[in-house]
C-alpha cells in the first residue's frame, strides 16, 4: 500500500495534512522534520510532504533538512515556510517581505499544466507568512501567485519537486482538495488504497499479533473512543476481553446505572462495575492544578484497573481509547510543535506501569473514530454524543474538586443538555457543557443578598477538535438557561457565556 511521510515543521496544520490525504484515499503518516533520512528509506514513502511552520528559514536554530531528501527520487511538496526552506536548499534566495500576508488571498494561475491543473482563476487560498523566495531555484518555474506574494506556487516537475505558498490543507483554502489530489495522483502517481474499513482491518491483525493468547483489560469511559477501542479488541481476542467501567464520581448525572445497562446488552462487552467515588475524591482533595488532577485520575485508573487485573489473574494488556488530539495536545512527540496539555490517557500512566498498552485509535483524529463506530455497528446516537473529557467534571471544575461543588455542576450541566436538545442544537455542536469557577459573586435572591457561585455555559462548532468557533447562541436560549440554572441549581447566582475560539483558548477550561 502506498504511503506518504509528512514531515512536522512545527505547524499547527501538520495533523491536517495527514488527515486529508487520509481523506483521498492514501495512508499517511506524520515524522518529525529530523527523521532520519535511513529511517525514512526504510518507511519507503511514495510521496513526502513538507509542513508549514512558524520559524523563518534564515532564523538562529530554524528547523532544516538536508539536501539528500530531495535525492531519494520521490515527489516533494513543500507548504508555506516548506517552499522557502525548499527554495533555500536548492539554491534560491529567501527574505522578509515588505508586506506579509495573513488570510485570504486570491491566486492568479500563471499555469494550468501541474499542480494547479482544474484550479480556476481567482480562487481563494488561506496565506500565513512574512517571507517571500526572492530568487528561485535552478530549474523552477512560477504557476501561481497573488497580489503580495509573486512565488505563491513553484514547480520543478522532471524532478516532481513542488512548493506552495498557501495551506491546501485548510478549508479555507477552496481549490485545496483539487491541488492535494494532484500532487498525489497526476504528478506522483500515488493509489487510493487506504480506507478506514482496510485500518480495522489491519489493526485487528496487529493486536492478535501483539497479545497473543492472553487476556486485555479496557476502561469504558461511556465515550466512542473507548468504546470503538473495547469493541476492535473484542474482534481480536473474542472473550479475552474484559472491559471494566469505574464509577469514579465525577461522571455526569445517571451516566454510570445508564452505561451499566447499555454495554453488557447492547455491545455483548464482559463488563464489571467499580464504585471508587470515594476513592477518586480522597485524592483530589485540595487538589487545584489542573495537571495534578490529569495525573491523579490517571494514576488512580490505573490502580484500580491493577487491582481487577489482579482478581481476574494473568492480564498484562490494557487497552486505551487514545485518540490522535490527545497525543498532538500531550506531548511534541511527531516534532517541534508545543505541548498543550497532557491527557490522562497519555501523561498521567505511573512509571512502574506493569501492562502493555494497546492502543488502536492513536492514530486516528475523532472523526475517523466516529467513521470506524458506525462500521462497527455503533447507533449513530451514540457516536454522536459529544466528546467528554476522561478526568470527568474534575476539569470543568477550576479549583478544587468537592462532592458539593460536582452536585452544582452535574444539575447545571444536566440543564445546559436539556435546553440545548429542546433547541435541536446538539448534533450541530461538537461540545455543549457548563464550568464552575471557584469564585463568588454578589447576587439578590428573594429580595436578600446572596454571595453565590458563577457557572459558565460553553458551546462549540468544531470538525475534529483541533480548532473551534464558539456557538452563537440566541438570546433566548441563554435566557432560559440562565434563569433554569440560577433558580434550580442551589448554589448558583450568575451565569455567563465563554465565546473564546480555540485557539488561543482550549475548549476545555483545564
Amino acid at each position: 500500500m502506498d504511503k506518504v511521510a509528512v514531515l512536522d515543521f512545527g505547524s499547527q496544520y501538520t495533523q491536517l495534512i495527514a488527515r486529508k490525504v487520509r481523506e483521498l484515499g492514501v495512508y499517511s503518516e506524520i515524522y518529525p522534520y529530523h527523521v532520519s533520512l535511513n529511517r525514512l528509506q526504510e518507511e519507503k514513502p511514495s510521496a513526502l510532504i513538507l509542513s508549514g511552520g512558524p520559524s523563518s528559514v534564515y532564523d538562529n536554530g530554524a528547523p532544516s533538512l538536508s539536501s539528500q531528501f530531495f535525492q531519494l527520487g520521490i515527489p516533494v511538496l513543500g507548504i508555506c515556510y516548506s517552499l522557502h526552506l525548499m527554495a533555500q536548499i536548492l539554491g534560491g534566495e529567501v527574505s522578509a517581505s515588505s508586506k506579509r500576508e495573513y488570510g485570504f488571498a486570491s491566486l492568479n494561475v500563471l499555469n494550468r499544466e501541474g499542480l494547479l491543473s482544474g484550479v480556476e482563476e481567482g480562487e481563494q487560498v488561506w496565506m500565513s507568512h512574512g517571507d517571500r523566495v526572492e530568487k528561485l531555484p535552478e530549474g523552477f518555474m512560477v504557476t501561481g501567485s497573488t497580489s503580495n506574494c509573486r512565488v505563491a506556487v513553484m514547480e520543478r516537475r522532471e524532478k516532481k519537486w513542488f512548493g506552495i505558498q498557501f495551506h491546501p490543507e485548510v478549508i479555507h483554502t477552496k481549490p485545496g482538495p483539487k491541488i492535494l489530489s494532484n500532487f498525489l495522483f497526476s504528478l506522483s502517481g500515488v493509489k487510493a488504497e487506504w480506507s478506514i474499513q482496510a485500518f480495522l482491518e489491519d489493526k485487528v491483525e496487529q493486536i492478535r499479533t501483539q497479545v497473543g493468547n492472553q487476556r486485555v483489560l479496557c476502561g469504558l469511559s461511556g465515550g466512542v473512543d473507548s468504546l470503538v477501542t473495547s469493541l476492535i479488541v473484542q474482534k481480536a481476542v473474542k472473550d479475552r476481553l474484559f472491559c471494566i467501567l469505574v464509577d469514579n464520581g465525577l461522571m455526569r448525572k445517571g451516566q454510570y446505572n445508564e452505561l451499566m445497562e447499555i454495554f453488557p446488552h447492547k455491545f455483548s462487552l464482559n463488563v464489571v462495575g467499580v464504585s471508587a467515588e470515594d476513592k477518586f475524591l480522597e485524592r483530589l482533595r485540595k487538589v487545584t492544578s489542573p495537571e495534578r488532577k490529569r495525573k491523579i485520575i490517571g494514576e488512580t485508573f490505573i490502580r484500580i484497573f491493577k487491582e481487577e487485573a489482579e482478581h481476574l489473574g494473568g492480564v498484562k494488556f490494557l487497552a486505551q481509547g487514545t485518540i490522535y488530539p490527545d497525543v498532538i495536545e500531550s506531548s511534541p512527540v511527531k516534532g517541534p510543535s508545543s505541548s498543550i496539555k497532557s491527557h490522562h490517557n497519555v501523561g498521567g500512566l505511573p512509571k512502574g506501569l506493569k501492562f502493555k498498552l494497546v492502543e488502536p485509535l492513536r492514530e486516528l483524529f475523532k472523526d475517523e473514530v466516529r467513521e470506524l463506530a458506525s462500521r462497527l455497528g455503533v447507533d449513530s446516537k451514540f457516536i454522536s454524543q459529544h466528546p467528554f473529557p476522561g478526568p470527568g467534571l474534575a476539569v470543568r471544575i477550576v479549583g478544587e474538586v468537592t462532592p458539593q461543588r460536582l452536585q452544582i455542576l452535574r444539575e447545571a450541566d444536566d440543564i445546559l443538555l436539556q435546553e440545548i436538545r429542546k433547541e435541536h442544537l446538539y448534533n450541530r455542536l461538537w461540545q455543549a457543557f457548563a464550568v464552575l469557577l471557584p469564585v463568588k459573586t454578589v447576587g439578590v435572591m428573594g429580595d436578600r443578598r446572596s454571595y453565590q457561585r458563577v457557572v459558565v455555559v460553553r458551546l462549540v462548532r468544531s470538525v475534529d477538535g483541533m480548532t473551534a468557533d464558539w456557538f452563537p447562541a440566541t438570546p433566548e436560549l441563554l435566557s432560559r438557561l440562565s434563569n433554569r440554572i440560577v433558580n434550580e441549581v442551589e448554589g448558583v447566582n450568575r451565569v455567563v457565556y465563554d465565546i473564546t475560539t480555540k485557539p488561543p483558548g482550549t475548549i476545555e477550561w483545564e
